[in-house]
């Protein structure tokens, strides 16, 4: 009995010691990065081992072994939609990122196995992917290993890993128009699908973004059925146009123009400057202003625009008049101050 207590006591006493352990900062901290690509997320979780005065390239980091690209765990990274690694394709989900650096080209692994410790039971048969990149020299020296998102779009964005003197560069790419039409689709058939502007929405992306433009002829026919609005034939019109027939979008921006504001049309105004379309641009603002005569807005966009284009005098006139009309005192002081600069010798 006496054995039997002693026994006890030991067990009690080592598992109080194991439940005991502290929690004390890591050698080699845990960090996370995301970026978005379009509608993409990307997220590599890692962890940052110092160099610590050690060489890295070569000795620290094996040449021509599989490397965790990290410390402790191995590194992950999370696509929340299929991706392109170096032109490859690579399906959505969790991967084990590991890298086998060479004096030269580095192999990028991206492994079904997202669990290992390190990279010491790493099994190239459980790779979903491999791409070859080549590092670079980095312009500055990161003590702790890094990872970062360089030059991100709506369509790419590279990976970069950065430790010591060397960036390691993963080029991501995304079909985000694609992506987004594929969520649309899905999004139209929720709450989304019981209002025109959702479907108007649509539309413009297919057509703005090389979607099918029989399908979105369709996705504006269905928002001008549920309520016709500037926005909605404008976007038809603009369809039919791109289809080759001149005439049927001639007649549908005719019938839009009953439907416009004030506000409908300046937008449409600035779309056009965006585009590079100054004459027309300049042609629509001084219908609105011929349209709406008692609208400082109206003289103040031609303003810009004829700026834009160069008009320092027709600028300096729609200015005037847009002072003259305007009750703020903010847009008044900011009107007075653009035609000083503008008479300035």
């Amino acid at each position: 009995m006496k054995a039997f207590l002693t026994l006890a006591i030991l067990f009690a006493s080592a598992t109080a010691h194991a439940q005991a352990a502290l929690k004390l900062p890591e050698a080699s901290p845990a960090a996370t990065v995301t970026q978005t690509i379009g509608l993409t997320e990307v997220t590599v979780v890692y962890h940052r081992p110092a160099v610590a005065g050690r060489p890295v390239w070569g000795q620290l980091v094996p040449y021509g072994e599989p490397w965790r690209a990290g410390a402790n765990e191995n590194t992950t990274v999370t696509f929340s939609t299929d991706v392109k690694i170096g032109g490859k394709p690579l399906r959505a989900g969790t991967y084990g990122l590991h890298m086998i650096p060479t004096a030269k080209d580095w192999t990028i692994a991206f492994s079904t196995m997202t669990a290992a410790w390190g990279s010491f039971s790493y099994d190239q048969k459980e790779d979903a992917l491999r791409a070859t990149v080549t590092p670079r020299p980095s312009a500055t020296s990161e003590e702790r290993l890094l990872y970062r998102f360089d030059e991100p779009t709506d369509n790419k964005a590279t990976l970069v890993l950065a430790w010591e003197k060397l960036a390691v560069p993963v080029v991501i790419e995304v079909e985000t128009p694609k992506i987004v039409m594929a969520s649309i689709r899905r999004q139209l058939r929720g709450p989304a699908g019981f209002a025109d502007a959702g479907y108007t929405q649509a539309a413009n992306y297919w057509l703005r973004n090389g979607g099918p433009l029989d399908e979105a002829l369709k996705l504006a026919d269905r928002s001008i059925q549920m309520r016709p609005t500037y926005a909605n034939m404008m976007v038809r019109a603009a369809i039919l146009e791109k289809q080759g027939n001149a005439k049927g979008a001639t007649e549908q921006r005719a019938k839009a123009q009953s439907l416009a504001t004030e506000a409908d049309l300046n937008q449409a105004g600035y779309r056009l400057v965006a585009d590079k379309k100054l004459d027309e641009a300049i042609k629509l603002f001084q219908s609105i202003a011929d349209r709406f005569p008692e609208s400082w807005n109206a003289q103040d966009s031609l303003g810009e625009a004829l700026v834009t284009k160069g008009d320092k005098a027709g600028a300096i006139t729609a200015y005037t008049k847009a002072a003259s009309l305007v009750k703020d005192p903010a847009q008044k002081k900011r009107i007075d101050a653009t035609l000083a600069r503008l008479k300035a010798p």
